[in-house]
């Protein structure tokens, strides 16, 4: 996947057809059956709010975001044999998985940036998108420069480097678009929430 350099150490990798066509749409139905999705409330802005979109996990170590709390949770085996096609290719022992459900184009994602201290100083994030293209836009923190990275079917994005701390990124909602689409997000959680990475020693 070719290195598309953002500057001051942030970066991302974009391979549209990491999938084939019926493998994506055949881990969409999996995942869709398999997963108890749930649509849960998070805090912004001071108020909750139900999120925008259906939400399941997996993993051993509890992961918090936006106020709540997702407990540890097994997935399918489908997800399992997912994560670990995903560990092999981008060469990191993710061991959380979360998922995205947008029913439609008016589900999205408001912008934020993956920065939780148990993901360590510079995070590797991984996502497999599966079903409608959708947008995904980057802001550079402190600036309006912009980039919007359609995300296909079956295609794999890794995010790294400095980009969860330079860099904001969301889903933009599509009003046109009828059609569903899952995003399987992969992160090494190095400890509980609120888990620090010690400095390492010179």
């Amino acid at each position: 996947m070719p290195l598309r350099q953002l500057g001051a150490g942030a970066w991302y990798r974009y391979e549209p057809s990491w999938l084939s066509p019926e493998a994506s749409r055949e881990l969409q139905r999996a995942l869709t059956e398999e997963v108890p999705w749930e649509q849960r409330p998070i805090r912004m802005f001071g108020r909750e709010i139900l999120q925008p979109r259906l939400i399941g996990w997996a993993g051993a170590l509890p992961y918090r975001y936006s106020g709540q709390t997702l407990p540890p949770r097994a997935g399918p085996d489908v997800l399992r044999r997912l994560l670990e096609r995903v560990v092999d290719e981008v060469g990191v022992a993710f061991n959380h998985i979360l998922l995205n459900r947008y029913r439609d184009g008016r589900d999205h994602m408001g912008r934020h940036a993956d920065d939780e201290p148990e993901l360590g100083r510079e995070p590797v994030i991984a996502a497999v998108s599966l079903g409608a293209k959708r947008r995904f836009r980057l802001e550079k923190k402190g600036s309006r420069t912009k980039r919007t990275q359609p995300l296909a079917d079956g295609s794999l994005l890794v995010m790294g480097g400095t980009m969860q701390h330079r860099w904001y990124h969301a889903v933009l909602k599509e009003t046109g678009c009828t059609a569903e689409r899952i995003n399987v997000t992969f992160r090494l959680l190095r400890g509980p929430p609120g888990t620090r990475q010690q400095p390492q020693r010179q």
